[in-house]
């Protein structure tokens, strides 16, 4: 109210001025419910202040269930104080709040009403989308959807079924579903094909709501159960007989009639029986017929009434008899007796008789002349009849016919000469087969001879090839085929045979098998016989074709959410009609709803006998069928099959998710659902995973059951903190994708908590500086901070008061009293107002120090959980300045660090709660508190405590079931991680139950949205059955399960606290398990180098579960199993295998499993075989080195392959050329493996060599070949020069000068000698200095007796040089012996005088005594051979049967004075041209054999010989052979001979008795001369350029 004075005019006005503003809110709102009307609330109000402004209306707001606020009432009468709020829902919680409307504006909302709930009620709403379908002829499977969720009015408890016939008036049959979760129902016991009315209806705990429209649906169809009724059955001629009858009752049909099967079958063979279908004819009295019977034959009739499950009894059989009719042939006909005029013809009854046989009519005619036909009729007993009165040689025609009362039968008829016999046919001639396709040939021939009568049958037989598995195949399938070259031992069999056809030449043999090969044969048949078999035709194949048959036995599974398991049995060989290789299968698989294309699968391999097709849609229906093909094309498809994939989690999340903060804990979480294609399965509910970003680490989840709420209110969130949210749908597989990325929201604002960590660092006198942190909490943005202080001993409402902004952390208080206690508090703000103050007590004094630790530090064991446990402590001495906070470190025992858990644990407290602990895992904690002058130091550690259990947090991983058995089970598993187990592991809890499947997924089971729409019906959870097993387990069987029974089974870990999560659910299908055993009694035999035979006996017949269809051998060879190893597949339950085309010599591993049509079974322990040996490889390599121009060293390499023991090697060398017109072929045969070098020292300067090198075990394998020339390499040093050979007392000096260096510098000398007894140049001294020009030798190393001639061989890295001009012969002086002194020669001569004059004295006396006595008087002629020795062992080196040859070829050998020793090879053969038979008349015989042979022999025979260390030291051929100045006499010839072209000789070494080996050219050395390494030596020498090097 306002006041105006004004002068003019003089009057007095008075003005009433209002403020309009917004109306107050109404006043003492309150709710009650209303009695009269369950679905309102009465509302009742005080009017409010409007404002000075009238209301215009009023506005109602409810919050339904702590959902957020809503309009509820938007227009309010302003002049009504109470209202009847209406359109609730029961069983829900209610608030109110108002606010009134006026011109300004809308007002403040008043205060809610408390909350308030309505009472419950029936659901108001019955259920929805009722489906029912038959499951079998006797019960009817119901599934619905709950009413909507505003109708249930309450907590749904469950579901009443009611059912009753349909359309009839009788009473209800009851059925109570105890559980809101089960929204179907199994109804039972009903009656065939029949139809029910069924309803639902749900109920609460306030009653049971309405039944919803009844829906009408039929039990399965049965077979009829009464036999067709008034049946009547008539032959109506000799091959027909018709029926008559009536349908059964009606009620015993039991389903739709599909029609009617006459039965008929002969009384004497029952099991044929003819089956012929008539469809149902619902007018009048029904008729049909069976055709083609047997004439004159008696059969029982019946007929039977079928519907779709099958047939229903038949009808009581009648007995009745097929007409007469006219006969078949008669049999056998045949001529005996045959004169010039009469003959006798005799024939058998007919095989058809078809009737009774009244007589016999014959008739005959001379050939060609129809008008001399006589005729005769005989009785039905005679069946032989003399024709007289026949011209002489004539050829008549005879026809015999048998006669019933029908009339005359079929004439067989016959050609033959009056007077002449019929004799057997001859062998057709000339087969030649055309036109060849798949199935069928031309077969044209030369009819052979007919044996004086008319040919009545020809008879064509094949030979076909086959191997076992085909044979037992094709005997099972009465068809045989082969594939290959075809043997003369296949069995010949009969393939066609044509009757009645005398003059044919041609024939068309159909029903051949193809991609066959076929040889025929044939012969002809008169009324004597059959004729000798033709000579057979050439081999012919038949032509490729598509299979004949598809795959059997085809059979899917569900394999996972995204795959299907086909299994079928594999074509075989028999009937792959082409080149196997190009043998496959073809799968074809669709979606039974057609929404997708259809999909096609090749698999190449013709022995693949399952498949599993990946990348399909979850929890789909699909159909396949499966086709084999070859080259030519497909064949025919196997029947549909059907299967589904398995229930998987959803594949996409939630679709529009959003979120939006209500208040500062709250956030409103929508979403719709996932799109259906991407459901996979049966939404069971959503999880809203949820967590503070930056601030969690884990999200917590909160669960929303059932796939109708699409909405959530997170509560107890942080105030003003960002949140991440996801949303994920789950089925009863496990959980879906979440969306992403996270929706972000956060939460509103609100008043902060207190700062934390108050200090004061700074105590002064008069004045404290205090430092503070931010809240922990801010619950928003902080404006600013407050500092309150004052005496402890003021009033306290009396604070000073100071307000800083929002970054400063500190503030410094001054004017305060000395030695006096203060009281700060600081609170934080923000745009929500002044939150919560921190409180702290400070005294200005300067005496302060760091406090002393907490004590007494105890955690009480009733404080102590799984995850949590409780600290307690004694503060210690403050120090004169109040603690602030104290901070808790925890360690976790036995290796932990020390981690701080909290720092701001309030001043004030004694104890604290330590949580986010690891269940039963040790712990120990310390403490230390913090003043205003800092931390104290550390509390003694507490005992080590540990949390208690809790349950596993994973359930076991890993988890597998597989048929064990037609009725068991095996599950496997792995243990939980051990930092899941919480605890100690008691065991496991293996829960498993049945589940039933649909037929088929339909499209109504498809929309359906609630839990149990499932194709797989799932019991309820009571029917789970539990199974304790031991900690230890990880694996167990469950046994006495359903057969073809699918099991859903899921595994839990317990401890004494309880059970872990349940694992993912794995389904299995019972009653189809591989066998359990392994095959037995397994044996492995060596045929060949190449072949093993593998026989067996099967699985013990407990542990086949199923029929063995085959066998799988599994062999490798030992110790490379992952290179080598193969599998031979047997698709015939065979026990026996030959293993081909192996590595010989080699030891093999088998091992064998059974399988059936469940799969393979394990694998048999592996057996051992081994291979016989064969033929080795070649050498590895083949080497030379140390070359000079008459020697050098051979080595060469074991042979890749052995393939046995080697037993040694053969060396063979030759050159190239003829050597003065004369070649040799030396052959060494060295025994053993170890030793894989040869020294060779007769070459010839310039002459390339060829050299062969092979390898022994049980035979020689495959020649290594090389070629190399003898003399110095190109590069290679000159020879040295002034060559001076010295002796003195001491020894013998040789002397040289360096010659030409080569291309490269000299690196060493070798010394090589010539023994005057050998006349071979070797190696003397090796490894002689580069610098050196002379060198000395002992006389002791050289053999006594002897002379020597020597020369020098340069070597640079080219190889060895020229060598030098030998030096004169030197020889080692002897003393000459005792026994070559005259004197002893004296004596010993006359001491043999005496003793042969002694010899002829006692012969003289000896023949006086008996000269009465006979005695012979033949000469005895003996052989004098003079044998070469050596005194190092005796050895004989060679042996000549001479008279004029007489040679001292012993030596004396002191310390090895020769040097080097030579070691020989196992034995030797030897052909060399030095050698003839004839040497200045001295003929070699034992040691040496001669052949003389043409140059083009190539090589000489080889024989073993026994191997020795080392060789003889002396050998007379060796020093003949090498000296050029007997060439001459090496070739000489026979007089009078002339031989155009060279000669070549070979010695062979003859192989002795005794251990020794002779030598002759060839030897190997060791020692100073050459040790072979196994490897070229440095300095060897590759093959000659231009010559063929290795084979």
């Amino acid at each position: 109210m306002c006041f105006l004075n004004q002068d003019v005019p003089a009057k007095e006005f008075v003005v009433l001025f209002r403020e309009r503003e917004l109306p107050h809110s109404p006043q003492n709102l309150l709710a009650i419910l209303n009695s009269s009307y369950s679905h309102s609330v009465m509302l009742s109000w005080v009017r409010p202040f409007d404002g000075n402004s009238p209301v215009l209306y009023y506005i109602v707001e409810l919050s339904e269930n702590n959902s957020p606020w809503k309009v509820h009432l938007s227009n309010v009468n302003p002049k009504m104080t109470s209202i009847t709020v209406s359109g609730l829902t029961p069983a829900r919680t209610y608030q109110f709040r108002m606010c009134a409307v006026n011109q300004v504006g809308k007002g403040q909302y008043s205060t809610e009403t408390s909350r308030l709930m309505l009472p419950e009620e029936p659901p108001s709403a019955p259920p929805k989308n009722i489906v029912a379908s038959g499951r079998t002829n006797q019960s009817i499977m119901v599934q619905w959807q709950p009413p909507p969720e505003s109708e249930h009015n309450g907590v749904l408890h469950g579901y009443i079924l009611r059912y009753r016939l349909a359309g009839l008036p009788g009473e209800y049959h009851y059925k109570n579903i105890t559980s809101a979760e089960i929204n179907y129902c199994l109804v039972k016991d009903l009656i065939i094909w029949t139809q029910y009315e069924i309803q639902v209806a749900s109920y609460n705990g306030a009653g049971l709501g309405a039944f919803s429209r009844a829906v009408t649906e039929y039990t399965l169809q049965g077979v009829p159960t009464a036999p067709p009724q008034n049946v009547q059955a008539e032959a109506v001629n000799s091959t027909t007989i018709q029926f008559l009858w009536n349908p059964p009752p009606q009620q015993f049909i039991n389903g739709i009639n599909q029609g009617y099967k006459l039965l008929a079958w002969p009384v004497a063979a029952p099991e044929s029986v003819t089956v012929v279908t008539i469809a149902p004819d619902f007018h009048g009295v029904h008729s049909g017929c069976i055709t083609n019977l047997k004439k004159f034959t008696a059969y029982y009739t019946s007929v039977l009434c079928f519907t779709t499950p099958g047939d229903g009894p038949q009808s009581p059989p009648e007995l009745l008899c097929t007409h007469e009719d006219k006969p078949g042939a008669v049999g056998h006909l045949s001529f005996t007796e045959i004169l010039d005029t009469s003959l006798k013809v005799s024939w058998q009854e007919p095989v058809e008789k078809n009737g009774i046989i009244t007589g016999y009519q014959i008739s005959w005619e001379v050939y060609s002349r129809n008008e001399s036909r006589l005729a005769r009729t005989l009785a039905n007993t005679t069946l032989e009849y003399k024709i007289t009165g026949l011209s002489s040689l004539t050829t008549y025609t005879i026809e015999v016919a048998a006669m019933t009362t029908k009339g005359t039968g079929l004439v067989t008829s016959s050609t033959i000469s009056s007077g002449v016999p019929p004799e057997l046919p001859g062998a057709p001639s000339n087969l030649v087969i055309s036109n060849i396709s798949p199935r069928s040939a031309t077969l044209q021939f030369r009819p052979g001879y007919d044996g004086k009568t008319s040919i009545s049958k020809w008879i064509v037989e094949g030979q076909e090839e086959q191997n076992d598995q085909q044979r037992k195949l094709r005997s099972k399938l009465k068809v045989s085929c082969m594939v290959g070259v075809l043997g003369e031992e296949e069995e010949w069999v009969s393939l066609y045979e044509v009757e009645n056809e005398p003059d044919a030449q041609m024939l068309e043999i159909p029903n051949l098998i193809p991609y066959t090969h076929y040889r025929f044969r044939m012969r002809q048949v008169n009324i004597v016989g059959q004729s000798p078999l033709s000579q057979p035709s050439r081999v012919i194949q038949t032509l490729q074709a598509p299979p004949d048959v598809a795959p059997g036995s085809v059979t899917v599974r569900t394999a996972s959410e995204t795959s299907l398991w086909i299994r079928w049995m594999p074509l075989p060989d028999a009937q792959y009609n082409g080149n196997p290789e190009s043998v496959g299968y073809r799968i074809k698989l669709w979606r039974v709803d057609l929404q997708s294309p259809v999909l096609m699968k090749i698999i190449s391999d013709r022995l693949e006998r399952e498949y599993t097709v990946e990348d399909l849609e979850e929890w789909v229906e699909y159909e396949l069928q499966i086709q084999a093909f070859n080259a030519i094309g497909a064949g025919p498809w196997s029947e549909v099959v059907r299967s589904c994939t398995r229930e998987s989690v959803p594949s996409a999340p939630p679709e529009n998710v959003s979120a939006e903060a209500v208040s500062s804990t709250q956030i409103l979480l929508t979403w719709t659902s996932v799109p259906e294609p991407e459901q996979n399965g049966l939404i069971l509910g959503y999880k809203i995973l949820f967590k503070a970003k930056d601030l969690d680490s884990e999200p917590k989840t909160q669960i929303v059951r059932g796939n109708h709420t699409q909405s959530v209110l997170l509560a107890s969130l942080r105030k003003y903190v960002l949140y991440e949210i996801q949303v994920l749908a789950f089925t009863r597989i496990g959980d879906g994708v979440p969306n992403f990325p996270p929706v972000i929201e956060r939460t509103k604002d609100d008043a902060p908590g207190p700062p934390v960590r108050l200090v004061f660092p700074e105590v002064r006198l008069a004045s404290v500086r205090i430092v503070w942190q931010p809240p922990e909490e801010p619950n928003g943005i902080i404006l600013g901070y407050q500092i309150a202080y004052r005496l402890a001993t003021s009033s306290p409402n009396k604070f000073t008061t100071v307000e800083v902004g929002s970054t400063v952390r500190q503030f410094t208080a001054t004017d305060l009293s000395p030695e006096s206690a203060y009281i700060f508090r600081t609170s934080a703000k923000t745009r929500q107002g002044w939150g919560e103050p921190l409180e702290a007590t400070v005294i200005t004094t300067e005496k302060r120090e760091r406090p002393a630790p907490p004590r007494e530090l105890r955690i009480p064991q009733s404080e102590v959980s799984s995850q949590s446990l409780q600290l307690q402590w004694v503060p210690g001495s403050d120090g004169s300045s109040p603690i602030r906070y104290f901070t808790v470190e925890v360690r976790e025992l036995p290796n932990g660090e020390w981690k701080t858990y909290s720092s701001s644990i309030s001043h004030e407290a004694t104890s604290c709660v330590i949580e986010r602990l690891n269940p039963f895992t040790s712990y120990k904690l310390r403490l230390k508190a913090t003043n205003d002058i800092g931390d104290s130091d550390y509390s003694a550690e507490t005992e080590a405590v540990t949390t208690l259990q809790d349950v596993p947090g994973e359930p076991p991983r890993s988890v597998s079931v597989t048929p064990h058995t037609t009725s068991s089970v095996l599950v496997q598993w792995q243990p939980p991680k051990v930092e899941s187990l919480n605890g100690l592991l008691l065991g496991y809890r293996i829960y498993y139950r049945e589940l039933e499947y649909e037929t088929g997924p339909g499209t109504e089971s498809k929309t359906i949205k609630i839990p149990s729409a499932l194709r797989a019906e799932l019991t309820p959870q009571s029917s789970f059955q539990t199974v304790n097993s031991p900690s230890a387990l990880t694996t167990y069987e469950l046994t006495q399960l359903k057969k073809y029974k699918r099991y859903e089974v899921v595994i839990t870990a317990y401890n004494i606290i309880g059970e872990s999560p349940t694992s993912a659910p794995v389904e299995v299908f019972v009653g189809e398990a591989a066998p359990a055993m392994a095959p037995q009694t397994i044996q492995v035999n060596a045929l060949t180098a190449s072949q093993l035979e593998i026989t067996w006996d099967p699985p013990p017949v407990d542990s086949q579960n199923g029929n063995i269809q085959g066998y799988k051998i599994y062999y490798w060879e030992m110790d490379i199993q992952n290179d080598t190893g193969k599998v031979k597949v047997l698709f015939l339950p065979e026990t026996t295998v030959r293993l081909k085309n192996l590595t010989s010599h080699t030891k093999y591993m088998i091992c064998i499993s059974a399988f059936n049509a469940a799969g393979d079974g394990p694998r048999s322990s592996p057996r051992q075989g081994r291979t016989h040996q064969a033929a080795p490889s070649a050498p590895s390599f083949l080497a030379f080195s140390e070359i000079t121009c008459t020697t050098l060293n051979v080595s060469w390499g074991e042979p890749t392959a052995a393939n046995g023991f080697l037993q040694g090697y053969r060396v063979v060398y030759e050159p190239l050329a003829p050597v003065q017109g004369v070649s040799k072929v030396v052959t060494v045969d060295i025994q053993g493996n170890w030793q894989r070098w040869l020294k060779v020292r007769d070459l010839t300067k310039g002459v390339t060599y060829l050299f062969r090198v092979q390898a022994r075990t049980i035979a020689y394998g495959p020649e290594l070949q090389a070629n190399i020339t003898a003399g110095p390499a190109e590069g290679s040093p000159g020879s040295p020069q002034e060559i001076l050979a010295t002796k003195s007392a001491s020894g013998l000096t040789l002397q040289w000068t360096e010659g030409d260096s080569g291309d490269k510098p000299t690196t060493g000398y070798i010394i090589e000698a010539r023994p005057s007894d050998e006349g071979l140049w070797d190696t003397f001294v090796k490894d002689i200095p580069r610098s050196a020009t002379s060198y000395t030798v002992g006389l002791d190393k050289l053999k006594q007796g002897v002379s020597y001639e020597f020369r020098v061989v340069a070597i640079n890295e080219f190889g060895y040089g020229e060598p030098s001009i030998p030096s004169a012969a030197v020889s080692a002086q002897l003393e000459t012996p005792f026994y070559e002194e005259w004197w002893f020669l004296l004596v010993m001569a006359l001491s043999s005088l005496i003793l042969i004059l002694l010899v002829v004295f006692a012969l003289v006396l000896h023949g006086q005594s008996r000269k009465y006595k006979n005695c012979s008087t033949g000469k005895n002629i003996s052989n004098v051979e003079e044998s070469v020795t050596l005194d190092n062992g005796g050895f004989t080196s060679l042996e000549l049967n001479s008279r004029h040859l007489n040679v001292k070829s012993t030596f004396s050998k002191k310390n090895g004075t020769r040097s080097p020793p030579r070691p020989s090879p196992g034995g030797l053969h030897y052909s060399d041209e030095d050698i003839c038979n004839k040497y200045n008349g001295a003929a070699l015989t034992e040691s040496v054999a001669l052949n003389e042979k043409p140059l083009e022999v190539s090589e000489s025979e080889a024989t073993d010989s026994d191997y020795e260390d080392e060789m003889p030291k002396h050998s007379f051929v060796n020093h003949y052979m090498s000296d050029p100045t007997y060439y001459n006499s090496w070739k000489r010839q026979q007089k009078g001979v002339k031989h155009p072209t060279p000669y070549r000789y070979e010695e062979c070494a003859a192989s002795e008795t005794e251990p020794y080996f002779q030598t002759v050219i060839t030897t190997q050395s060791t020692g100073g001369v050459y040790t072979p390494t196994g490897q070229p030596a440095p300095g060897s020498r590759t093959p000659v350029t231009g010559f063929s090097s290795f084979v």
